[in-house]
């Protein structure tokens, strides 16, 4: 079985989501530009159906299932986004979703997940402990797991995303992607550099969590202490398997940012893009703040905005505090 996805894997992606996603808008950052020193445009997921990318991946791949696959039900875990993806999948398809989520999950995640009809299980461990559990729950009850970033389908879906970057700006010269699990950028990489080579391809990862940044310093994927990050879409301790080589052969530089640069981009992003998003999506804009990427005059520079999904009482507290 193959472990990646092909670029007509994602323009097949692409025409099976079209009639149920939404693609979004590119939208040009004037005010913010003077502070990051290029011609910015920002690709808004914080305005996809479920407030987040992650519909376009789990989307894909249930609808890429037969009925018959996914008769009892799909089951996964996420930090939130993906949960919230496949809960409007299964609520699409008329199926039963049940969502492993970890007990740190922001409320409104939990919360928008139940709406969605989804059955939430809360669990108290990290990521490899949580999908333990799912695969048990998964064989007891004959459920299908799609995994959030492993699965090159989801991946697909992803990749979507850049497609439709370079339908909207052809000549974009660099493209920043936040780094989690590792297959947004993935599916993002494969579309853009399958496409047009010349294009960089950015990963922005926290510094509390720098698993692929170290992994390409040591050539192996390298399993670090998990530390909290206020980015917590994407909060890993190590590496994802299939995304990995993926990763190593398309993603030209991988950034860290650290906490306090993903707050300020959140801060940017509301004052000067009227665009609220979660930490994990303002990473690309906390890498620029920084200075951290190297670009030329009048570069033309997109940053993923990957989601919007926050308790609004804390990013309250971190827009007061700005």
């Amino acid at each position: 079985m193959r472990t990646f996805p092909t670029i007509q894997d994602i323009l097949d992606a692409r025409a099976r989501l079209k009639p149920h996603i939404r693609h979004t808008p590119l939208l040009r950052a004037d005010k913010i530009e003077k502070s990051v020193g290029c011609e910015l445009y920002l690709k808004p997921e914080i305005l996809q159906v479920t407030g987040a990318f992650k519909i376009r991946g789990a989307l894909n791949k249930a609808l890429s299932l037969s009925r018959d696959d996914i008769a009892n039900g799909i089951i996964a875990t996420s930090s939130g986004n993906h949960a919230q993806g496949l809960a409007y999948a299964a609520k699409m398809l008329g199926v039963k979703a049940i969502l492993v989520l970890p007990t740190t999950s922001p409320k409104i995640k939990i919360e928008n997940t139940k709406a969605l009809g989804a059955e939430v299980v809360l669990f108290d461990g990290d990521n490899a402990a949580r999908w333990k559990h799912v695969y048990e729950i998964a064989a007891e009850n004959d459920y299908v797991p799609i995994h959030a970033f492993e699965d090159p389908v989801v991946m697909a879906g992803q990749g979507t995303i850049g497609c439709e970057i370079l339908d909207d700006l052809a000549d974009v010269d660099t493209v920043i992607v936040p780094m989690g699990g590792g297959g947004l950028i993935s599916g993002i990489a494969t579309a853009i550099k399958e496409t047009k080579p010349s294009v960089r391809v950015i990963g922005a990862e926290p510094a509390l969590t720098p698993k692929y940044h170290q992994s390409r310093i040591n050539k192996e994927r390298t399993s670090l202490p998990l530390l909290n990050t206020i980015a917590d879409g994407l909060r890993l301790s190590v590496p994802a398997k299939n995304p990995f080589p993926i990763i190593e052969k398309y993603v030209d530089e991988i950034i860290l940012v650290e906490d306090q640069r993903i707050i300020e981009g959140m801060r940017v992003l509301a004052k000067d893009a009227k665009l609220i998003a979660e930490p994990a999506a303002a990473i690309t804009i906390g890498a620029l703040l920084a200075g951290s990427v190297g670009l030329k005059p009048n570069e033309k520079v997109c940053a993923v905005l990957s989601g919007g999904n926050w308790d609004l009482s804390d990013l309250a507290a971190i827009y007061a505090d700005g």
